[in-house]
């Protein structure tokens, strides 16, 4: 199974990321999200990725969120959110988006993550199930979400 590990906020991350934006969708770049939390000199990185021969090939953030607003499970508890999980082209079907989401469930706490059309049933397959749709709550968003010590 490849290495997932955590992203420095630095640079050099950032240049990696520019990689990214060129193959993906604009939303998916994380430049934004990666220049924010240099400015906001944050020490704990929500990036992480996985390196083929020293390029960064796949990458992720989790955003770790609080129970007070958790409105997606029964009992309110901290979770993560999981945000724009990306392989670039030439990578894809080697099992890297799968090693990046059984990472994510290794931190035991519920991950929460917004399914784009077409990707159902890659996260059904691991584990993932949809949330009932709340048009106030989830604006437009597709919800799914994986609870530790569950089947998968």
């Amino acid at each position: 199974m490849p290495h997932v590990q955590s992203l420095q906020i630095n640079y050099q991350t950032l240049e990696e990321f520019k990689k990214f934006r060129e193959n993906g969708l604009e939303e998916l770049s994380m430049l934004e999200d990666l220049r924010a939390n240099m400015i906001e000199d944050n020490t704990v990185s929500p990036f992480y990725g996985i390196y083929e021969d020293g390029k960064l090939v796949a990458r992720i953030s989790l955003y770790k969120i609080g129970a007070k607003y958790n409105q997606y499970t029964e009992v309110p508890t901290d979770y993560y959110e999981l945000m724009k999980l990306e392989v670039l082209p030439g990578y894809k079907g080697k099992g890297y988006g799968t090693s990046l989401i059984e990472f994510a469930k290794t931190l035991n706490l519920p991950v929460k993550t917004n399914v784009r059309l077409g990707a159902q049933d890659f996260f059904l397959k691991l584990g993932f199930q949809p949330v009932k749709y709340d048009p106030i709550r989830d604006r437009g968003e597709n919800p799914y979400i994986w609870l530790p010590n569950q089947a998968d």
